[in-house]
Parts: structure tokens; C-alpha cells; sequence
């Protein structure tokens, strides 16, 4: 059963995704696109090329980023490299594949309303 809630929430995801790719002249293809994108922002040392470590390493920088907004993770510093490091302090919910994507959506929209003051 699909809820209005939900979608709302898809709805908003596919114009925030219409808004990347006008902004950097693709659109995203996935969640995990959309992650990766965050970490680059968020580790701020601009484009390019990245090992496929680094890719992973980006998108955890993203997942702690958003997640940081619901009291999950807590910056610690960056390291000699410039690369943030994150604490958990507080127990991940257990969900399915659907309801984790879904919660990564909400929080990845709540960092660019927060962020970039975007509706989506």
C-alpha cells in the first residue's frame, strides 16, 4: 500500500533530482549518485578523480552527513588529508532495503532544504 507520505516524499526526490541535473549538467541516476555527490561537496577538495576506496569512503561521508541531521552521527575533526571522520551515537533502526532507501531519501532532502534552502 503506497501512502501520501510516501508519495510526497517521491515526488519531492525526483525534482530534487531534475534540480542536480540542471545544476551540474546530469542527472543523477540513483540514490547512490545522489550520495556520492554530497560527499564530494561535503569533503570539499572539488572535482576529481576518485579511487573506487575513495568513492565508498565519499558515500559513508554522505550517509553520517544527512544521518548527522536526526542525532545518528557526530563530526569528529578531519584528518591530516582533510577527510571528515564521524562518531555513531545512536543505534541505526533495522529496516528492509525499501524502508532503508526510503530513509536515506528523507534525510538526503532534509540536507539540501537545510543546506541549500531547496523545496526539493
Amino acid at each position: 500500500m503506497v501512502f501520501k507520505k510516501d508519495l510526497t516524499q517521491e515526488s519531492d526526490w525526483q525534482l530534487l533530482i531534475q534540480n542536480l541535473g540542471k545544476t551540474i549538467g546530469k542527472k543523477p541516476s540513483d540514490l547512490n549518485s545522489v550520495l556520492f555527490l554530497i560527499g564530494v561537496q561535503e569533503l570539499g577538495l572539488g572535482v576529481k578523480s576518485f579511487t573506487k576506496e575513495d568513492k565508498q569512503d565519499l558515500m559513508h561521508i554522505a550517509i553520517c552527513r544527512v544521518l548527522s541531521y536526526s542525532g545518528y552521527y557526530d563530526l569528529q575533526g578531519l584528518d591530516e588529508d582533510g577527510w571528515p571522520h564521524w562518531k555513531l551515537r545512536k543505534k541505526l533502526p533495522h529496516f528492509d532495503l525499501l524502508e532503508q532507501e526510503k530513509f536515506l531519501k528523507m534525510h538526503v532532502l532534509e540536507y539540501f532544504r537545510n543546506e541549500y534552502g531547496l523545496d526539493s
